[in-house]
C-alpha cells in the first residue's frame, strides 16, 4: 500500500473535507454534523471523534428514518442506528509526479462532456450498469464525461469528492452491450488528464470484490493508497 505522501492527510476524510471546502455551497450544516444536498448524494460527515450531540445532529438533519451513507468513517453511530450495509474496499490515487497532458485527455476519442441536460440518459445507463449511488444533482460535483454508440450513452465517468488539492474519479460504469472495448480507461484517461491539468491529483474508491476494476486502475497507473470499510446506517 501507499501511504507515504504528506498531502494525502485530506484523503483520511474525504466526505468531511470536500463538504467544508469545495462542496460547501452543496452542502447541509447543524453543528458540527454535515451531508449533501438532497438528489446531490447521500454521503454524511462527522469529526474524527464525535458525541452523542453530533450523532444527534446528523440524525436531525437528515430526518427520522433516513438513510445516512458514512462512506468511509470510522466512527460508531449509537446503538439505535440500523446498520444498513458493510463492504470491504480499497482508496487508490494517482502517483505523485505522473501528469497527463490535457490535450492528450481531450483527444481522446468519442469522449464527450455531460451536462445538465444529460442528466435522463446518465440515469438510464446507472440503472442499467449499477456503478453505485447516482442520483439527478449528482452532475453537479464536477465535470462527467461519457461515450455515445449510435446516439445511446453507453460509458460514462466522473468527478465527485474534492478534498484539498485532489478530485475523486467516479461513477465509472459501461453498459452490458458495450463492455470489453476500452470505454472505461478511455474515460478515465480524459479525466486523469483534466484534473492533472488543475495541479490536482486523482484518487478513487473501488469495492474490494470488484476485482476486474482494480486491475484496471493498477493497469492505468493508479496505487493502493489504503483499506477502507464503506458503512452505512437508518437513522433513528
Amino acid at each position: 500500500m501507499v501511504n507515504r505522501d504528506g498531502q494525502a492527510a485530506a484523503l483520511d476524510d474525504p466526505v468531511g473535507e470536500s463538504l467544508r471546502g469545495h462542496h460547501a455551497h452543496l452542502a447541509r450544516r447543524l453543528g458540527r454534523a454535515t451531508t449533501y444536498l438532497p438528489e446531490v448524494a447521500t454521503f454524511s460527515a462527522v469529526t474524527a471523534d464525535p458525541g452523542p450531540q453530533e450523532w444527534a445532529d446528523l440524525a436531525q438533519l437528515l430526518g427520522r428514518g433516513e438513510f445516512a451513507d458514512m462512506f468511509s468513517c470510522a466512527a460508531t453511530p449509537p446503538s439505535d442506528w440500523q446498520p444498513v450495509f458493510v463492504l470491504e474496499g480499497r482508496q487508490m490515487i494517482w502517483p505523485g509526479g505522473s501528469r497527463l497532458d490535457r490535450s492528450h485527455g481531450e483527444s481522446v476519442t468519442g469522449v464527450v462532456e455531460l451536462g445538465a441536460d444529460s442528466v435522463p440518459e446518465m440515469l438510464d445507463l446507472v440503472a442499467r450498469a449499477q456503478p453505485g449511488p447516482f442520483w439527478p444533482r449528482t452532475h453537479e460535483l464536477g465535470a462527467y464525461l461519457g461515450i455515445h454508440d449510435n446516439g445511446t450513452l453507453v460509458a460514462m465517468a466522473g468527478e465527485r469528492l474534492r478534498p484539498p488539492g485532489w478530485t475523486e474519479i467516479s461513477a465509472v460504469c459501461t453498459a452490458p452491450e458495450a463492455r470489453g472495448r476500452g470505454h472505461a480507461a478511455r474515460l478515465i484517461t480524459a479525466l486523469v488528464a483534466r484534473i492533472s491539468a488543475r495541479d490536482e491529483r486523482p484518487f478513487l474508491h473501488v469495492v474490494e470484490a470488484n476485482t476486474d476494476a482494480i486491475a484496471l486502475y493498477e493497469r492505468l497507473g493508479f496505487e493502493t493508497r489504503k483499506h477502507v470499510t464503506f458503512r452505512g446506517f437508518r437513522t433513528p
